[in-house]
């Protein structure tokens, strides 16, 4: 119904940057929000950032001042740049978006994933 790929992944040395990008399609319309969820191994998937239609943004306290979220709605395309990277930051991130379903509920969708390493 809705596809996510993610893209920017990699190696990204301590103290770099980098931008991940993702891309939907399929049943794209009224997508009301995209975002960033990231697990590395051993720990649970924890939101890294998100935003609505409205422009408004969330992000975790871990990332506040470092990691910014844009979004262009005509293209259905989110981004996430990182900044002042640390080993920490290396897990999985994963691109995700809700739309409205049936009784105010929301049906979510999830990219396969991109990986982000950063050395120690």
């Amino acid at each position: 119904q809705v596809q996510l790929v993610e893209s920017g992944g990699g190696l990204v040395q301590h103290g770099g940057s980098a931008r991940l990008s993702c891309a939907a399609s399929g049943n794209i319309f009224s997508i009301d929000a995209m975002g960033w969820h990231r697990q590395a191994p051993g720990n649970q998937r924890e939101l890294v950032a998100g935003i609505f239609d409205d422009g408004t943004t969330i992000y975790a306290d871990t990332v506040k001042g470092r990691f910014t979220i844009s979004r262009d709605n005509a293209k259905n395309t989110v981004w996430l740049q990182m900044n002042s990277l640390k080993p920490q930051a290396a897990a999985v991130y994963c691109c995700n978006a809700v739309r409205p379903a049936g009784d105010s509920g929301l049906e979510p969708y999830w990219g396969p994933g991109t990986q982000v390493t950063v050395p120690s």
